[in-house]
């Protein structure tokens, strides 16, 4: 068939389809778009609603009733929830230092939808250092589930997350920063927790995954779990750049801002636990005049949020802020060595990220904790990042961390990073 011009009819209507389709196209960026716009819209005000419950959700009466650790003491739905989520605040009993019972708080998330046979794996996450103050607290922010990375995939694959804020920071209490036995009772706590939420669907079985201050704490977890939370499968244990070694970290890092930071955020938590076996004075008496006058300011500073005010302190401190290398200088030897990971040999697998461009957590220090843990015998693998800075560790690592989990549970064997 011809049109009235002498073209063929089906030459004619091809630029009507293709205006046809491309309108169609408009049509579905802009409902695109438009739910974009909604679901924006609708987190921010969730956000913003959440954000105004949170000074009296972290308020709790004084003295708390005593209960068993994972117990809940305060719960609410989180109304921010990525959407084909469901989220919780929660505040649960766990153990400090001495195995004094403290409220700890943290965040809880699983994909909604059927609860598979078996329940859920939940992976428990140790966050990097966000500060040693209360208000530093991952779940107080206006996004509480900022610092949880790899949370999108890990939901998309079906498993549950538990995010601790870790002792001391959320819910007033002392600091537990770089202390891996009250770090890694929180990491366990808060999956206890997450198994008594109603609906949440969550199991026995875990996957302990933490980047930086968090590498410390799951590992830490990892170490003790069979001891301390003896019902819970680890199935294994993920860690991105991790604080491992913390008498390299302060080496390495002691000469530089990174290290003036982490050691004020360290000591008051040290000083506060350690203070009865050595005295306050032996743990202080490593800083100079300059650096025991500062570190108060600097320990009530956040990370990311405030990095100004704590480039103001310690960018003249450099240099000057200990006396000596807290690493090689009694008791911080020793309470250095207790708090590192690799005292207890680990019996699940493990999984380092490194990326080899870190300036904080050096790559020598985490292939020595690779080595350390194969002269243990612990199935290992390892990934290391080239170009890769401390921050994105975590990020650069995801891919290859799920392809490592369906290895766990008897899956498929893992890379051997002893090899």
């Amino acid at each position: 068939m011809h049109n009235g011009d002498g073209l063929p009819a089906a030459h004619a209507t091809r630029p009507r389809r293709r205006r046809r389709a491309l309108v169609l196209i408009g049509a579905l960026v802009i409902v695109v778009l438009v739910l974009v716009a909604i679901e924006v819209t609708r987190r921010t005000l969730a956000e913003q609603e959440d954000a105004r419950t949170d000074p009296a959700f972290y308020a709790l009466p004084t003295p708390l009733p005593r209960d068993d650790p994972g117990e809940i003491i305060r719960i609410a739905p989180i109304e921010s929830a990525p959407v084909g989520t469901s989220a919780w605040r929660v505040i649960y009993h766990s153990r400090d230092q001495a195995g004094a019972d403290i409220p700890v708080s943290g965040v809880v998330i699983v994909p909604n939808g059927p609860v598979p046979d078996g329940g859920r794996t939940i992976v428990s996450w140790g966050h990097p250092t966000t500060g040693a103050a209360t208000r530093c607290a991952p779940s107080l922010g206006m996004d509480p589930f900022e610092y949880i990375e790899g949370m999108h995939e890990l939901l998309a694959e079906g498993y549950a997350i538990a995010a601790t804020d870790y002792p001391g920071l959320g819910v007033e209490g002392a600091s537990s920063y770089l202390l891996g036995i009250p770090e890694s009772n929180s990491v366990l706590d808060i999956v206890r927790a997450a198994r008594r939420i109603d609906g949440a669907g969550v199991s026995d079985r875990v996957v302990l995954w933490g980047h930086s201050q968090g590498g410390q704490a799951v590992l830490f977890a990892a170490e003790r779990a069979a001891e301390y939370a003896h019902e819970l499968t680890i199935e294994g244990v993920a860690v991105a750049a991790p604080a491992a070694n913390l008498n390299a970290l302060m080496t390495d890092d002691i000469v530089n801002l990174s290290g003036v930071t982490i050691a004020s955020f360290a000591i008051p938590a040290y000083e506060a636990a350690y203070a009865e076996q050595y005295g306050s004075e032996a743990i202080t008496d490593v800083l100079t005049p300059a650096g025991l006058s500062a570190t108060p300011d600097m320990a009530a500073l956040c990370l990311l949020t405030q990095n100004a005010q704590i480039h103001a302190i310690a960018d003249p401190l450099v240099g000057r802020y200990v006396r000596s290398d807290p690493a090689t200088t009694e008791p911080w030897q020793t309470m250095l060595q207790e708090n590192s990971a690799g005292n207890s040999p680990l019996r699940v697998p493990v999984f380092v990220g490194q990326g080899e461009a870190d300036e904080l957590v050096l790559p020598s220090a985490t292939e020595g904790y690779v080595k350390l843990l194969c002269t243990q015998s612990t199935e290992v693998t390892f990934h290391r990042y080239p170009d890769v800075t401390h921050g994105l560790a975590a990020y650069a690592a995801l891919p290859d961390l799920l392809l490592w989990l369906p290895t766990l549970g008897g899956g498929r064997p893992a890379a051997d990073g002893c090899d």
